[in-house]
């Protein structure tokens, strides 16, 4: 029995399910102001929100899932591991006071930088691609630990953040499944050039 439709129906499912989220997230302009963790109760749902709700932050989280599906094994699932990994450690530094400088710039070149990966199809060893990932994972996670509302649990507010990071490079792995089709890979590198852009419009002061 042939396969490949059934695979295309899953990877078309996927496909709707993360255009379905980044819908659902586009539809409250009013809260996609980045780094704001004001206004949210619970620090799980505090820290949960915190990424998903800036989108310099989404940008470069989704490029680390399509760029690991770019890559394909084992980068499809090293990439992701490793930063939410350092990203956790970034948080820790941010929340106990050590300078980082750089963050702002750090964390929208992110997002030009992997989406330049995806355009240009790069395909670095694995080892170099999770230390790009890792160094800008550190920046985004000292944002998160930097801006940790007073008001709730450090524990909590760091699962929440790094549940969404999971979440957001899922919605990447999806969509960047879709290489395995020459139309999907044309998609594909589309989507890198789109974020590489809007990394762009972060650095330039213009989102």
């Amino acid at each position: 029995m042939n396969s490949a439709p059934m695979e295309f129906s899953m990877q078309l499912r996927a496909t709707i399910c993360f255009l379905a989220v980044s819908v659902f997230l586009l539809s409250f302009p009013g809260m996609s102001m980045a780094h704001s963790g004001d206004g949210y109760g619970g620090g799980f749902v505090a820290g949960f929100t915190h990424p998903v709700l800036g989108w310099d932050h989404v940008a470069a989280m989704v490029a680390v899932g399509l760029w690991g599906a770019f890559l394909g094994a084992p980068a499809i699932w090293t990439l992701p591991i490793v930063f939410p990994l350092v990203m956790a450690l970034g948080a820790v530094a941010g929340i106990v006071g050590i300078p980082v400088p750089g963050v702002e710039t750090g964390i929208a070149l992110s997002a030009v930088v992997l989406g330049l990966m995806i355009v240009f199809a790069l395909k670095p060893a694995v080892w170099i691609s999770a230390v790009i990932v890792g160094v800008f994972a550190i920046f985004h996670g000292y944002a998160h630990g930097t801006e940790l509302p007073a008001t709730v649990n450090a524990f909590a507010y760091a699962v929440g953040f790094v549940i969404a990071t999971g979440l957001l490079h899922l919605c990447g792995i999806a969509f960047g499944m879709l290489v395995k089709w020459p139309v999907g890979r044309v998609a594909v590198r589309g989507a890198g050039g789109l974020i590489s852009l809007a990394g762009l419009a972060f650095l330039t002061g213009v989102a």
